[in-house]
């Protein structure tokens, strides 16, 4: 008699779960990268836009108090994003 297998339905689930699974951490990953982006170059046009209006007002002190507080809020984001994208992409 020959022996058939039968593929067994909890087995089934289970890999079909898995592949979801991983469909969703990847589409994740790829959510959270895209969000980092957006949010890096959204706060240095801010902080770009912010050094420029306060050059403009052509006062040395305040300018200088913009470029310095442009200056901070990039590295901060700059630092902020960085760890974050090696935290996803550590997972």
């Amino acid at each position: 008699m020959a022996t058939q297998t039968k593929t067994d339905p909890i087995e089934t689930a289970a890999e079909k779960v898995a592949e979801f699974n991983d469909k969703a951490v990847e589409n994740g990953k790829e959510a959270t990268t895209t969000y980092l982006d957006t949010y890096e170059k959204a706060v240095v046009q801010l902080a770009d836009g912010y050094e420029k209006a306060a050059s403009a007002t052509r006062i040395d002190w305040l300018s200088t108090v913009a470029a310095t507080q442009a200056d901070f809020a990039r590295e901060v984001t700059k630092a902020y994003t960085s760890a974050a994208r090696e935290l996803v992409s550590t997972r």
